[in-house]
């Protein structure tokens, strides 16, 4: 189907949007007055904004269709916002035009994975989901080595009006192409409030919002300001790194797509990552000055082994009504979204309090609040009951 196409050109947009500040965090302090903190506070306010914009989301998809939702506001968001981006002038406007990227990038993901819950068998939706995630993932890859290069050749503001115009150009293909799947039954009512009040979710929820902090915390920001601050590295090796981070999220999610139907639980793959995340991250603590091609594989590790996103996205969904499927399946990824958006916020005050002492030491408590909250995560989710469809 062609529109699964553009969904997908869509969500390497979104993907590019969440990590592209750890390649650019030297030149936009540079040329804008963008500290690290401030990055931090910019990259929350993407998280946040996407996060805050999937239960209404979540209600157009049930009601309106995949089509309109996701082309008009990423059109209206990634558009404009990159075009914002593009003429900042201080940092206060770099967080405001990641604020209305992160609106135009919310349905991106979500309206895949309602056409797949709405079309395809549910035993299928963990891999399908992890394909399209992986797939997605290019928009990493490009967010790193590859933005350095461009941020060389045509500067920071040609690269992210070029953005602009792509986003432009994606937004009408969606338009065109996208089949909305057949409206269900209009009598059958609900909210999200319905799916909160399922006690079966509520050892789901706390995984799910931490599920994605440590990579999309560390890949989003920090292992730029990291191995500038602690390493001496330049932009072209942050890239490299970042680059090598993102290939390793995106081995990660494919591997772990088809994981639940050969191990025959969706369970324990989930909670075996959220062990390994947190033995690495607490690696990086006790090498944090150590050396920098042994912080980059451990970073590549988290990347890997986080990968269980669209898992746990399919363990909630199947106990979700067929008429709630596209707000049970954006209630999720509120929790994982807005779980990174608060993590940024917190790990940016972490940094402003203690970077004066001392950069190694700032990084390695941002490190260990990543580290604390991924096993706290964990440690509920164990209690969680299991779903295979």
């Amino acid at each position: 189907m062609i529109g699964l196409i553009w969904l997908c050109l869509a969500y390497v947009l979104s993907q590019f949007f969440r990590a592209f500040l750890a390649v650019l965090s030297t030149v936009l302090e540079q040329d804008v007055g963008a500290s690290a903190q401030t990055l931090a506070t910019a990259s929350s306010m993407w998280f946040l904004s996407f996060a805050i914009m999937q239960l209404p989301v979540g209600w157009a998809l049930d009601r309106i269709g995949p089509r309109r939702t996701v082309s008009v506001l990423l059109l209206i968001g990634c558009g404009g916002g990159a075009a914002v981006f593009a003429l900042a002038q201080a940092p206060w406007q770099i967080s405001a035009a990641m604020f209305l990227i992160g609106i135009g990038c919310a349905p991106a993901l979500m309206s895949s994975y309602y056409i797949f819950a709405r079309e395809y068998p549910p035993a299928r939706f963990a891999t399908l989901a992890a394909l399209m995630l992986g797939m997605g993932s290019v928009g990493n890859l490009v967010a790193s080595y590859p933005t350095a290069v461009a941020a060389e050749l045509i500067g920071w503001r040609g690269t992210l009006a070029t953005l602009a115009g792509l986003s432009l150009v994606v937004a009408v293909g969606l338009f065109f192409t996208v089949r909305d799947p057949e409206r269900h039954s209009s009598d059958l009512k609900g909210s999200v409030l319905d799916l909160l009040k399922m006690p079966v979710m509520w050892l789901i929820l706390p995984m799910m919002a931490v599920s994605y902090a440590p990579s999309g915390a560390i890949r989003g920001l920090w292992i730029g300001p990291y191995l500038r601050d602690v390493f001496g590295l330049e932009t072209n090796q942050i890239g490299q790194a970042t680059l090598m981070m993102g290939v390793a999220m995106i081995a990660g999610t494919l591997v772990y797509g088809p994981l639940d139907r050969i191990v025959k639980s969706r369970k324990w793959p989930i909670a075996a990552g959220g062990v390994g995340t947190a033995a690495a991250l607490t690696a990086i603590i006790l090498r944090i000055d150590m050396s920098p091609a042994l912080s980059t594989l451990l970073m590549a590790a988290i990347g890997f082994l986080g990968g269980y996103f669209p898992v746990i996205i399919a363990h909630g969904r199947a106990f979700f009504p067929t008429h709630l499927v596209g707000r049970g399946v954006t209630m999720m990824n509120l929790f994982g979204i807005g779980g990174v958006g608060l993590t940024q916020f917190a790990t940016g005050e972490v940094y402003g309090s203690l970077s004066p002492s001392g950069a190694g030491g700032a990084y390695a408590m941002i490190f260990l609040f990543l580290a604390i909250t991924t096993a706290l995560g964990t440690t509920i989710y164990l209690f969680s009951r299991d779903s295979l469809d």
